[in-house]
């Protein structure tokens, strides 16, 4: 490609019709079905579907064939088709359910009102995940403005990616005819170590969640008849806690939720590590005085991506502050979210945490362990000699830095799905989900020329695979 050419393109299309477009995407409260479950009856995801599928049939090229699909009360999904110059099959991938709104958004800020200040775009939803399907679009639309050549390729976005794609296998199922094969998929739902050149993430840990309960009394007592006789719930709570990992580093103690660090990650994971630097945790909103678990960049990186971690997300029985009395509480209940190394079975994962728990109550306390959630990790096929060329080519071209490889912390079951599916298929995995981006959190933010340049360099991989494919149809002859 022209990669001035490009550049423009994808500049102009961002500025004119991309961003006025996202900010209206901002403006629909649609929340994933796991945080709205009347989401049909509200009628917000649909919504969103339509204002992206018009925007797609208003700019796309007139043989773009779209489709809005809905199974048996399943959440949507907007598939498109691009026919291409080969028979080969590129897939790109990405979601617009939303997260919830949290709380904690600066004065001038709100999760469903677009701002845009300088170069981020502040919404929720902006960058996890909206502007995939229009960047997707997009780099193919200026694919065609030069007339250059590329393979079919199949765009698919989902609305239940933040509640765990829990419908998408059955379009999957349903779609497989005309998804085809495809050797390359993109994916544009993941992050970025910082927003000066192109990120690809090589792994993604697994999840599994569930919902702690402990009970001790049949009712509440004042505490000063309960306490020193009736052990409370946040001390059988450390307990249970002091099974699964270290108190004074968080280090998971049980054996079958480690896994053996391939060689290759740990390479890529010290390579990151003296790009970043110190904003490994600088990036993070820290407590002014607080420090990280490690102060070394490399320990951190693969704590992220390649370690087993827990964390307390939510908490039922506690009386707010305010109407906190002097009570010896009778139950409580913790939800548990261990994030998994990309090659840990999350499903034996989860047995192991319940059997862990459950066993040997102390004090012969009530306890109950239920699963509620659970998804292997991946971990990408090694990167075929043309893709890392591309990639870096275009990352030098668009960012003037060369490209990074990084595993992520996050979860994207869709990859994991396709990853059984079409094990021979190259995987680029990227996104914007960036330093202080905050996805899932308060403030969140797309930054807008990384999203400009994460296109041009879409166009140009793309356009690449195509040139990989003519060289291999030579070399057969």
């Amino acid at each position: 490609m022209n990669s001035q050419e490009n550049k423009n393109f994808v500049d102009q299309i961002w500025d004119d019709a991309i961003i006025p477009t996202l900010m209206d995407y901002i403006r629909i409260p649609n929340k994933s079905p796991h945080f709205d479950p009347e989401w049909q009856k509200n009628g917000y995801m649909m919504q969103a579907v339509h204002l992206i599928a018009e925007w797609c049939k208003k700019h796309g090229p007139e043989d773009l064939d779209l489709e809005v699909m809905q199974l048996n009360n399943r959440t949507p999904i907007l598939f498109m088709e691009l026919p291409g110059n080969s028979e080969e099959t590129v897939l790109l991938y990405g979601h617009l359910d939303k997260q919830p709104e949290m709380t904690g958004w600066d004065p001038e800020l709100h999760p469903w009102k677009p701002v845009l200040q300088h170069d981020k775009l502040y919404g929720r939803g902006g960058a996890d995940d909206g502007y995939s399907a229009f960047a997707s679009l997009a780099a193919l639309l200026s694919l065609r403005a030069q007339k250059k050549p590329h393979a079919r390729c199949v765009i698919l976005i989902e609305a239940c990616e933040e509640s765990g794609s829990y419908d998408l296998p059955y379009y999957i199922e349903a779609l497989q005819d005309r998804i085809g094969n495809p050797n390359l998929i993109i994916c544009l739902d993941s992050g970025c170590g910082n927003y000066e050149q192109l990120w690809v993430t090589t792994s993604l840990r697994g999840l599994t969640s569930g919902n702690l309960h402990i009970e001790i009394l049949t009712q509440g007592v004042h505490s000063g008849l309960a306490s020193g006789i009736v052990p409370s719930c946040f001390q059988i709570l450390r307990q249970l806690l002091n099974r699964i990992e270290k108190d004074s580093n968080g280090e998971i103690l049980l054996h079958d939720l480690q896994v053996t660090i391939p060689a290759q990650r740990i390479q890529q994971a010290k390579e990151a590590a003296a790009v970043l630097g110190e904003e490994t945790y600088r990036m993070l909103p820290f407590v002014c005085g607080a420090k990280p678990i490690s102060s070394q960049p490399l320990d951190l990186l693969l704590n992220h991506s390649w370690k087993p971690a827990l964390s307390i997300i939510g908490a039922e029985g506690l009386p707010e502050i305010n109407n906190a009395g002097n009570v010896t509480l009778p139950k409580l209940a913790f939800k548990l979210s261990m994030r998994l190394p990309p090659t840990c079975d999350a499903e034996k994962a989860a047995k192991i945490l319940k059997t862990t728990l459950e066993a040997n109550a102390p004090y012969h306390a009530k306890i109950r362990y239920e699963t509620t959630d659970s998804g292997s990790g991946w971990n990408a096929p090694a990167e075929s000699p043309w893709l890392s060329a591309a990639a870096d080519h275009a990352s030098k071209t668009y960012f003037g830095k060369g490209v990074v490889y990084m595993g992520e912390g996050g979860s994207i079951p869709f990859m994991g799905m396709l990853g059984k599916k079409f094990p021979e298929a190259q995987f680029l995995i990227t996104g914007l989900l960036g330093p202080s981006s905050n996805a899932h959190g308060p403030n969140e933010f797309l930054h807008i020329p990384a999203g400009k340049k994460l296109t041009a360099c879409i166009a140009e991989i793309i356009g690449k695979h195509f040139e990989r494919d003519t060289d291999m149809r030579v070399m057969k002859r």
